[in-house]
């Protein structure tokens, strides 16, 4: 896997988080609980980029599908060894030596754990939107066949065409991909690529992909939303991928 500058740079959000820290099969997650009614037997796994479910962002992302109906857990699958926020302005992070430590040998057995803790906790169903560095590892929970529904936000260490193949062939999930105009890990032609291979029915679960013009890799979690352009882009793949858990999920 590897990163791109843009993994490490962006915008702190401002906000009050709602949501609860839980201890979930013995791993720290950030929980989004619906206020209102909602289906026990479902929920939303928050994939995070390599800042956690600690940012800001990311909780309060998690807070606004739970505000939509949707139980939303966040697990820190990356042990508490973040990305500080101090690195969106200094630049100067080593993504190399964090990668080191962050393999799947690592990250895949707190995942697994909480996915094991859920299911017997009697929540069957289970959907993921992964962002960036976590939007691999909803991919591979699909090609599983762990998930229901499937979202990708510009994605970040995904190989192609391989894995997305893999997905193609294996997966039973319906699949949205958040793309957008400047991304060096997703970029225009890998899009056209995976439209090519999922597009036009080819994928029976279902597939879409939305675009957003004048964003960046990173725009849908850490997008500048003083910038018209981007906060449209960062809402409008919230709402995308909300209506596409909401509909498969």
């Amino acid at each position: 896997m590897s990163l791109c500058e843009d993994c490490v740079k962006g915008v702190v959000h401002e906000g009050t988080p709602q949501g609860k820290w839980e201890e979930i099969g013995g791993v720290n997650c950030y929980v989004g609980t619906p206020t209102e009614n909602y289906a026990k037997d479902k929920a939303l796994l928050y994939l995070s980029d390599v800042f956690g479910p600690q940012l800001i962002n990311a909780q309060l992302l998690v807070d606004s599908f739970a505000a939509n109906g949707i139980k939303t857990i966040a697990p820190d699958y990356l042990n508490g060894d973040v990305v500080p926020p101090d690195a969106l302005h200094a630049h100067t992070f080593d993504t190399q030596a964090w990668l080191a430590r962050h393999g799947p040998e690592q990250t895949r057995p707190p995942l697994d754990a909480v996915i094991t803790a859920l299911k017997n906790d009697g929540i069957n169903t289970l959907g993921a939107t992964g962002y960036c560095f976590g939007a691999k590892y909803a991919l591979e929970l699909g090609v599983e066949n762990q998930l229901k529904v499937c979202v990708m936000s510009h994605p970040g260490g995904v190989k192609i065409p391989d894995d997305m193949e893999r997905y193609f062939s294996n997966s039973r999930a319906p699949l949205l991909v958040n793309s957008c105009e400047v991304d060096r890990l997703f970029t225009l032609e890998v899009c056209a690529e995976v439209d090519n291979l999922f597009g036009s029915g080819k994928f029976a679960p279902g597939y879409k992909r939305d675009h957003f013009e004048g964003c960046e890799h990173g725009f849908a979690v850490r997008g500048d939303m003083n910038n018209p352009q981007v906060k449209a882009g960062k809402e409008g793949a919230f709402k995308a991928t909300l209506m596409w858990v909401k509909r498969f999920l």
